[in-house]
């Protein structure tokens, strides 16, 4: 016959290993639980839904451990909708609790966009720095705002979405764009300010010199003479002045200015508030010809092109 202490031993072994059994129906995770993703939760989903998502997803192991657990805590409408990082592993009663108090674990990404940047070098950057972001959605929606997203540091959610992204980039720029004041006065449409500094920003890279290429590429405009500048072909297959031959200046695009007169159909880059500035206030000179030295930093100037050739012999040898 067993004795009291024994007895006693008995019943907190059961009593145990019920509390384990307990822990583990709250808190197991299935074996392929998706450590280190984000699961997203839309506004107005359902209690099933979200808790088919999980499941399917292998997030939760036990469907009606969640359900339960979210009701005891509020209600399926206490559900806060978001993204959420998927940590550790957690198991449907943590889970519940994290939802119905929106505990999404995401601290907010910094993201630093420099002038200059077109959109196919801010889609790997962003490709690269936030998570599961979508790429070519990005370059989608972004094509006709190429220009016209904002160069800055913002801070966002590593799980923002390419809308969310360009939608805060566009904004800054409308608002940035106030503060330019020589816009409201010049002869020129904003849209040919934006091209004009976006192609600044890869021509020049001093103030003084980008508002002198710009007076010199306004000047050849209003002659009617080609840009010729080499920065568009950033924009038509990737190459710098450095690497152009002779056989991509003939390449059909209208990007081309060495072939089609005027600008090019739209910025080739996003410009920053310097660049814009510098585009509505120009320097007039005598000078029709530039060239850049090859460490990018000497911008040599010219009033003809026989002076222009001598140049190019004499500084890019």
């Amino acid at each position: 016959m067993r004795t009291k202490k024994e007895k006693r031993i008995a019943l907190l072994t059961l009593s145990f290993f019920i509390f384990v059994c307990i822990y583990l129906f709250f808190h197991k995770t299935p074996k392929d639980f998706p450590l280190g993703q984000v699961v997203s939760i839309n506004s107005g989903e359902s209690l099933q839904s979200i808790t088919d998502i999980l499941h399917d997803a292998h997030i939760i192991k036990s469907p009606f451990t969640f359900r339960a657990h979210v009701i005891l805590l509020g209600g399926e409408k206490r559900v806060i909708a978001g993204d959420y990082l998927l940590d550790k592993r957690e198991g449907p009663a943590d889970l519940a609790y994290r939802l119905v108090n929106g505990k999404f674990h995401l601290n907010e990404t910094k993201i630093t966009i420099p002038e200059g940047w077109n959109i196919f070098q801010i889609g790997d950057y962003l490709d690269k720095n936030l998570i599961d972001f979508n790429k070519s959605q990005f370059l989608t929606l972004a094509k006709n705002k190429e220009g016209y997203l904002f160069p800055e540091t913002y801070f966002v959610s590593p799980t923002a979405k390419p809308d969310t992204i360009i939608n805060r980039m566009n904004q800054t720029f409308e608002e940035k764009i106030l503060t330019v004041s020589g816009i409201a006065t010049s002869s020129h449409k904003l849209k040919d300010i934006i091209i004009m500094a976006s192609i600044l920003e890869n021509e020049a890279r001093t103030k003084e010199s980008r508002r002198i290429v710009a007076g010199i590429l306004w000047k050849r405009l209003a002659l009617g003479m080609p840009l010729q500048v080499d920065a568009t072909f950033s924009y038509i297959n990737g190459k710098t002045s450095d690497e152009l031959t002779l056989a991509d200046l003939q390449i059909d695009s209208p990007y081309n200015t060495y072939l089609y007169k005027g600008l090019p159909p739209g910025p080739i880059s996003n410009p920053g508030i310097e660049a814009m500035n510098d585009a509505v206030s120009p320097i007039i000179t005598k000078y029709l010809y530039f060239l850049s030295s090859k460490d990018g930093e000497t911008i040599h100037y010219a009033r003809t092109f026989e002076e222009h050739i001598a140049n190019k012999k004499k500084y890019l040898k």
